[in-house]
């Protein structure tokens, strides 16, 4: 069936009329009044179950979300020049927000929440960095790289690389992300980039998000102010973001956990290229849950724990599983601070809500005898904005508190 401009029309077989209206951007396959053959990426057009046209989208084959909304039916004219305009507004919105000769990494597009779901994109210094969620984005956003270019050469900025982020395929050599290079040349290494004066690496084809989860860039600089003078555990540290902060804001030492042995060897290179003094700082290439139970049976505290694991719940199915285990990390943590120490407790699952997530932080330091004083909950910066019509992506939750 066709909607306006040739656009193939798909309809609702549910009432959602107030909730698309409303500005909710997913359409799942099952509120659909069939499915038809579309191709990845296809533009459409969503109708109510008597054809009214209700907003335009575009359509993804194999995703649970059928159909993402880009606006209502009245912005079927000229979708290129849509996403245009709302890549170059996206951008302004950032740049009026950050002093890049301080922060020259940050989040360029935050799908959903800037009109363009699908789509996320981080800038690093003169490169960025595409993630698009599934096929239909991936097909729909084929030229957004060219776009991103040329948006930011009008707002004065000079992209030399661009890479996409893409989801290995299941049954195709595991479930393992491959990062491709999409405009440009490869860096030759490591890039450098500035964040809040401070510097770090970045290592675009190799790194878990590059190496450095812009989402926690405030929450780093709250735990600089909260640090000096303190010993002050990382866990889950990654490239060593929170610990370069700490001792940044004068810690008296800092730990720094990670599984990972080159994310360890990489939070070495950040303290090195700030300058910031080794003797005072330990790596531990190794499980964070070990590391804790050695440290509580040794009574070792620290006085400020930093707790930013990755997701223990990425799907609904996880869920129970996943709260267990963050109480349990909870409790361990609660027993490795020192008495009026400060506990950070994050969680980056969109599954487990605020009050859900915070349920495990004051059960899990109940397990260990202590009591856990919420100070604050906060989230990501303000380049990964939450809009009201989507609450799905207000997932970062960052609980500080004292035990």
């Amino acid at each position: 069936m066709k909607g306006g401009r040739g656009v193939a029309r798909v309809e609702l077989r549910k009432r959602l009329e107030r909730t698309i209206g409303g500005g909710h951007p997913w359409v799942y396959r099952d509120a659909l009044a069939g499915t038809p053959r579309l191709p990845d990426g296809a533009v459409v057009q969503l109708a109510s179950r008597n054809g009214r046209p209700l907003a335009i989208g575009f359509w993804d084959a194999r995703s649970p979300i059928a159909v993402r909304v880009l606006g209502d039916a009245t912005a079927i004219g000229d979708v290129p020049t849509l996403v245009g305009q709302r890549i170059a507004a996206a951008l302004a919105r950032r740049l009026a927000l950050i002093d890049r000769r301080e922060t020259d990494a940050f989040r360029w597009i935050h799908g959903e929440a800037d009109g363009l779901p699908g789509v996320h994109v981080d800038v690093y210094g003169e490169a960025a960095s595409i993630r698009c969620d599934g096929g239909g984005a991936a097909a729909f956003y084929r030229g957004l790289p060219a776009q991103l270019r040329e948006a930011a050469r009008a707002a004065g900025i000079a992209l030399r690389t661009i890479v996409e982020r893409r989801s290995a395929r299941r049954g195709a050599g595991g479930g393992e992300d491959r990062t491709a290079v999409v405009l440009g040349a490869p860096p030759d290494d490591e890039i450098e980039v500035r964040e809040n004066g401070l510097r770090f690496g970045v290592d675009l084809l190799h790194g878990q998000k590059g190496g450095l989860f812009l989402d926690q860039r405030d929450n780093r600089a709250l735990v600089r102010t909260l640090a000096s003078g303190r010993r002050v555990l990382n866990l889950f540290g990654y490239t060593g973001g929170f610990s370069v902060y700490a001792a940044a804001g004068g810690a008296r030492t800092t730990v720094t956990v990670d599984a990972a042995t080159p994310a360890i060897a990489a939070a070495r290179r950040n303290f090195e290229r700030n300058g910031l003094p080794a003797g005072d700082a330990r790596f531990v290439a190794g499980d964070a849950f070990a590391f804790l139970e050695r440290a509580a049976r040794e009574r070792e505290r620290f006085d400020v724990v930093i707790s930013d694991p990755p997701s223990f719940a990425p799907s609904r199915r996880a869920l129970a599983t996943g709260l267990r285990a963050y109480r349990r990390l909870h409790r361990l943590c609660a027993a490795v601070t020192a008495p009026g120490g400060t506990l950070c407790a994050a969680s980056c699952s969109s599954h487990v809500d605020r009050a859900t997530f915070l349920a495990t932080v004051r059960d899990g330091a109940g397990d260990a005898g202590r009591r856990f004083r919420l100070h604050e909950v906060r989230g990501s910066g303000a380049d990964h904005p939450v809009v009201a019509q989507f609450p799905e992506g207000d997932y970062l939750k960052f609980a500080v508190g004292a035990l």
